[in-house]
């Protein structure tokens, strides 16, 4: 790969609305969007995980963000959706579901128009952010997805990796394990 589309491959970025705020994510991060569907509950992780879901086979754990960084919790309508992505733990590659009120679109920001994340001001931890990109005349919260995902959520999903779980509808349990 050039030079050239390196860089403008790392300035994309997916947009998403979460709790009435836009956000996102490095379109690098993104594997797929899929429509919100069934989400198995899974005992004993944390709140901000919903459960998991079979994509293809592979069990993926789906995360509430809303939660995740204290809003209240996402309400599932016609355009809730996951976005599924990478995020890196402990030098290993998991596939997390991200839940999103609504994807809105693939934008392209040049580094002249991300901003250092504010120490204030937004619902989010600041540390969660990679920084802040302009878009017209608004903002868009850019996040870190190995920082905003860290400690609690992958620690969980790594250790329930040797939980059964029941699949949906009496399905055989299957052992939760990160998708590669």
């Amino acid at each position: 790969m050039t030079k050239i589309a390196e860089v403008t491959e790392q300035t994309q970025f997916l947009t998403f609305q979460l709790a009435e705020e836009s956000y996102a994510v490095s379109i690098l991060r993104v594997k797929e969007i899929i429509e919100y569907d069934t989400v198995t509950r899974v005992p004993n992780l944390p709140a901000s995980i919903r459960g998991v879901i079979n994509l293809r086979g592979a069990v993926v754990p789906v995360v509430d963000l809303a939660v995740r960084f204290g809003l209240r919790d996402c309400q599932v309508t016609k355009r809730t959706c996951v976005i599924i992505a990478e995020v890196e733990a402990g030098g290993e590659r998991l596939v997390m579901g991200l839940m999103a009120d609504a994807v809105s679109q693939v934008i392209d920001l040049p580094a002249s128009d991300i901003e250092p994340p504010p120490a204030f001001g937004t619902r989010v931890r600041a540390d969660f952010l990679e920084g802040l990109g302009k878009i017209g005349k608004k903002f868009v919260l850019i996040l870190n997805l190995d920082r905003a995902l860290s400690s609690s959520e992958l620690l969980s999903v790594a250790e329930a990796q040797n939980l059964p779980l029941e699949a949906a509808a009496g399905a055989a349990p299957v052992a939760l394990k990160p998708a590669r």
